[in-house]
């Protein structure tokens, strides 16, 4: 985890996708945002990265941001089904945990909110939960995506519902397992 020292600028560079152009942000130590450009918090997370890892950002390109290039040119590819790339999150110990528990939901699967309240140990905790899945800033690699409603259907996700459900999709179809879409 990043703690903000100098030397820890904030590089961002801009990642053409499938689902549309993104923004990728990272320090010496690893990938701290990955967001599709049109995402409507993306200021907001800006500003809260340069607080919480006291720090500046400023266009450019370093190791970390590389690799992250790499590997999602691999998963657009259906070639790469886990993200290997070093990860700075800065945020409450809560927000961390879920967002490592959001890393536990394998590729091709979904999970509803209340599962992973339950894999947290905190079953009377949906809300909290859902609310740090959405102040995830590393879309994808950290993957929200995979967490659905209770009833099987598709909801909130940052980059848009039509986003979350080609992501579920094309994981789908390179996972060889059946995930139920129907209900979108």
């Amino acid at each position: 985890m990043g703690d903000g020292e100098k030397g820890e600028m904030i590089k961002i560079t801009k990642i053409e996708t499938p689902l549309g152009e993104m923004v990728a942000g990272a320090t010496d130590e690893g990938v701290c945002l990955l967001e599709f450009t049109d995402r409507r918090m993306l200021p907001t997370e800006y500003k809260d990265l340069v607080r919480l890892l006291k720090t500046t950002m400023e266009d450019g390109e370093n190791r970390h941001l590389k690799t992250l290039k790499e590997q999602l040119e691999e998963y657009f590819d259906g070639k790469r089904k886990e993200f290997t790339v070093s990860l700075v999150t800065p945020g409450t110990e809560f927000q961390q945990a879920v967002w490592k528990e959001l890393q536990n939901t394998h590729y091709g699967s979904t999970r509803s909110y209340q599962e992973q309240a339950i894999a947290l140990n905190r079953p009377d905790s949906v809300r909290a939960v859902a609310n740090a899945n959405g102040m995830n800033r590393i879309s994808i690699v950290i993957p929200c995506h995979r967490v659905i409603g209770s009833d099987g259907r598709l909801t909130g996700y940052g980059g848009g519902l039509k986003r979350k459900k080609w992501l579920l999709d094309h994981e789908k179809k390179y996972s060889g397992k059946t995930v139920d879409l129907s209900l979108f």
